[in-house]
């Protein structure tokens, strides 16, 4: 299949609970195409205002207060939050605090360092 006409990029991977007799686990992709990343931005520092063509981003929040707009919307997440940004979504992460902020990123799709679109950067890139 190709992933860049698939209309399976724009939609959310059923999240699994399962139980386990030693406690429970999350699976959040199945044999799945995906990258997955851990960002960290540091105090006073933002990703571009970005979206993507080739992929859709699940953002797990790693640590409290972090603040993301997706679209036009901009709010605080707390620590284990889930964010699904859809394929042409524009999207950013700000650190306001003043501890880094991790977000665990699992992208679906075609990942490539060129498939961003900037809209705002706060780098010149």
């Amino acid at each position: 299949m190709n992933m860049d006409t698939s209309k399976e990029k724009h939609v959310k991977p059923p999240v699994r609970f399962v139980e386990r007799p030693w406690g429970s686990f999350k699976q959040f992709a199945h044999n799945e195409a995906c990258t997955v990343s851990l960002m960290t931005v540091l105090p006073g520092q933002r990703l571009s205002l970005q979206s993507h063509r080739y992929r859709s981003e699940l953002w797990i929040v790693l640590d409290d207060h972090a603040l993301i707009q997706i679209g036009d919307e901009e709010r605080t997440y707390m620590t284990g939050d889930e964010l699904w940004i859809p394929a042409h979504s524009k999207h950013r992460l700000t650190c306001r605090g003043n501890q880094p902020i991790r977000v665990l990123e699992v992208a679906f799709g075609n990942w490539q360092q060129d498939d961003i679109t900037r809209y705002a950067d706060d780098y010149k890139r």
